[in-house]
């Protein structure tokens, strides 16, 4: 409404002021006036388009940019974010496939323990395939592709692998450990730190078989692979060992059960 306007007051004034000299000039100072009021009606125009258009032009220019900001930005994450690790859909895809395959080995095999050997076992579940996973608590074999077929279905192929170093008898020296005992408020510890890290333990062991862990001095989290211990992670800020009662008590609390047992803290659940 405001441009009809703009344009209308410009027509009228030209037309008034066309009528104007035309009645009232004559001879040369006739096309000079003339000249006068078109020349006014021009610059009159063109300053109102300036103040009008400029604006516009900035506004069309600010939104352009916005929507290639907008657009690297939604495109982003599904070149790097989804690299970096699993979503929470795929990582909750992935703990239902590994509670199917414990159970399909443990109905052969009660006591077996496993763990993925194959580098992005969320996208190999959801596409099908072939993966490889290696065994515990089994005499006879130590690895097994699953293989997932277009029907959800999973077989597994049991397979026994022997390292060449094993059968020269090397084996490498384990690595010194650092430990820490750093007294801290058990409770404050569990809240900020160790209850993040403990839940993820249990939620993946347990998807695997495992039905405890033990958290060592140094503060390495294990759990029991036949007759090995496998780290499976660790605390960077363990508490020491005069503040374990405490930490098993808050443990506890959370539904859990837990016992300091030798030099370790032993969780079940």
């Amino acid at each position: 409404m405001k441009r009809k306007n703009f344009f209308s007051k410009k027509l009228t004034f030209l037309i008034v002021g066309v009528l104007a000299v035309l009645a009232f000039v004559r001879g040369q100072e006739q096309t000079w006036c003339l000249a006068g009021v078109f020349a006014v009606f021009t610059v009159w125009t063109l300053g109102g388009l300036l103040r009008t258009g400029i604006p516009r032009i900035k506004q069309a220019l600010a939104a352009k940019r916005a929507a290639r900001l907008h657009k690297r930005t939604t495109a982003e994450p599904q070149g790097s974010h989804v690299s970096e690790g699993r979503g929470p859909d795929e990582t909750a895809l992935l703990l239902h496939v590994n509670c199917r395959i414990s159970d399909y080995l443990k109905s052969a095999y009660p006591d077996v323990t496993w763990e993925w050997r194959t580098k992005d076992p969320a996208k190999l579940a959801a596409e099908g395939g072939t993966g490889r996973i290696k065994l515990f608590g089994i005499p006879d074999f130590n690895y097994a592709d699953v293989l997932f077929d277009h029907l959800a279905r999973i077989e597994c192929d049991m397979l026994r692998i022997v390292p060449f170093a094993e059968l020269k008898g090397t084996s490498e020296p384990e690595a010194a450990r650092p430990k820490s005992d750093m007294p801290v408020d058990p409770e404050v510890w569990y809240g900020i730190q160790g209850k993040k890290i403990l839940e993820s333990c249990i939620r993946d062991l347990n998807s695997h078989g495992h039905a405890s862990l033990i958290i060592k001095e140094n503060g390495e989290i294990c759990a029991r692979q036949a007759d090995t211990e496998m780290v499976h992670d660790k605390f960077k800020n363990l508490p020491g060992k005069s503040v374990w009662n405490a930490l098993v008590k808050v443990i506890e609390n959370q539904g859990l059960s837990a016992a300091v047992v030798d030099n370790c803290i032993k969780v079940s659940w």
